[in-house]
């Protein structure tokens, strides 16, 4: 039997509570309960429910390798641990027009799939992704189309013609009549991911679904959402920029924090194998306040260009701006320059800007920071073939970095002559580098060692 009641739900978490709260205790979130009338079924069928679990010793568990599916992507096989889980269930979310649907319609037509591909579409009709499909040269005679956005429907087709793969575009279009609330609300958005979970996890298909994100950038509907899907991946991308970036942001099958770059053309994305030459292909020589830092996504390193501007400031409070890195760091990194160098920037507006658009949030770019700021207030460039590294304290000094080696092998690699890293770090380099490498301990020796 159906029960109707009344409850309110938090728009950020899906907490629910029976009465309006001006807090969420879940979230903290201030304003975010609204009313919603849910009708619930009692006769809902778990996909485990034939499974009865018994306690087992943790040793006498046998590890089984995971079937995975490529996806005709090395970028994106990367990015999720070796290619696509068979039975996992992946949310794929990005801003609207970044390449989310092209990206995985042209996945459809690379993946290594002998059986049906079903592309579930609420939002565009057969014919816009047919156009697109040919705009992108997709040949694959085994995808099948279905216009719907009722759940109880999808899940009829799925037991119906059982595909191997399931594209749900997008998972906020969709309802089921189980819930009073409209679509994309966060009743309906968790109750659809959980039914899609459900069939498919119990017949063992692929899924991915695709999300909005909301103005902050984060997967519109409750953050339960991300925790019920076994990986979460962000496109990421100005419309300007002809580049995209996969982040994985969690992955129960590999690694987080992976990134595979990909270039937006007529035909649709194309991998980037080599971001590092891409990032640094347009960079001028003898520029001030512009340096060169190796950096690391996930287990790949990319050599980045960071760029500073120093000017006098002609208001009474300097201003600070940052694209790409954490607008804090700049303001303590600036700070620790004038406590343990004595230079005045209190008069000196600042802005740092990472070339390409892309985010670095790691603490192993403070010492280019810094050097790309000094660099820009004295007029003095840096040496086009020099990368620094290295992360500051609070006391100016530099502090060792992980993964050291990774670092300078692929400065070496892309031409570089000349590396400044911490000095605790140099003494742990096993290998032997062509490229010079000179250990610094403090702000100090940095400044003479970069800038002279």
């Amino acid at each position: 039997m159906a029960k109707n009641s009344t409850v309110f739900i938090c728009s950020e978490c899906g907490c629910e509570q029976s009465k309006w709260l001006g807090k969420c205790p879940s979230c903290n979130s201030w304003n975010t309960f609204y009313e919603e009338k849910i009708t619930k079924t009692t006769n809902k069928n778990n996909f485990n429910e034939n499974i009865i679990s018994k306690p087992i010793n943790l040793q006498d568990i046998k590890i089984e390798d995971v079937p995975r599916f490529n996806t005709g992507f090395e970028e994106l096989n990367r990015v999720l641990g070796g290619g696509l889980v068979q039975g996992s269930l992946t949310l794929v979310g990005g801003d609207p027009g970044v390449g989310k649907s092209t990206l995985v319609l042209q996945l459809c037509n690379k993946i290594d799939v002998t059986g049906k591909i079903l592309y579930v579409s609420g939002e565009e009709s057969g014919t816009q992704i047919k156009l697109r499909a040919d705009r992108l040269h997709v040949v694959k005679d085994n995808i099948i189309f279905l216009g719907e956005t009722n759940m109880e429907l999808i899940e009829d087709t799925i037991k119906d013609i059982k595909p191997q793969l399931v594209i749900i575009d997008s998972i906020q279009t969709m309802y089921s009549d189980d819930i009073t609330s409209v679509s994309g609300s966060v009743s309906q958005v968790r109750e659809c991911t959980s039914q899609i979970m459900q069939i498919c996890k119990k017949q063992n298909i692929s899924t991915i679904l695709i999300g909005h994100v909301t103005k902050e950038g984060a997967i519109a509907g409750p953050r339960v959402l991300e925790h019920m899907v076994d990986t979460v991946l962000y496109l990421e991308g100005e419309r300007y920029l002809i580049y995209r970036i996969l982040r994985s942001v969690k992955n129960r099958f590999g690694a987080t924090n992976e990134i595979g770059i990909f270039e937006m053309q007529d035909n649709g994305l194309s991998e980037i194998n080599n971001p590092s030459t891409f990032l640094l292909s347009d960079r001028s020589e003898n520029l001030c306040g512009t340096v060169i830092v190796p950096a690391l996504e996930g287990t790949r390193t990319i050599l980045v260009e960071l760029q500073s501007l120093v000017t006098r400031t002609v208001f009474g409070m300097p201003r600070r701006t940052t694209l790409g890195i954490d607008f804090n760091k700049l303001n303590l990194l600036m700070a620790v320059i004038e406590k343990h160098l004595d230079i005045s920037l209190g008069n000196f507006d600042a802005y740092t800007n990472v070339v390409g658009g892309i985010k670095i949030y790691e603490p192993a770019i403070d010492l280019a920071i810094a050097m790309t700021v000094l660099s820009s207030l004295k007029n003095i460039p840096i040496s086009n073939d020099t990368v620094v590294i290295g992360e500051i304290g609070l006391n100016g000094e530099i502090k060792s970095v992980n993964l050291i080696e990774n670092r300078v092998k692929e400065s070496e690699k892309m031409g570089f002559k000349k590396c400044i890293i911490p000095k605790s770090n140099k003494d742990s380099i096993k290998g032997k580098y062509v490229i010079e490498i000179i250990g610094v301990s403090d702000l100090k020796e940095a400044i003479d060692e970069v800038i002279g």
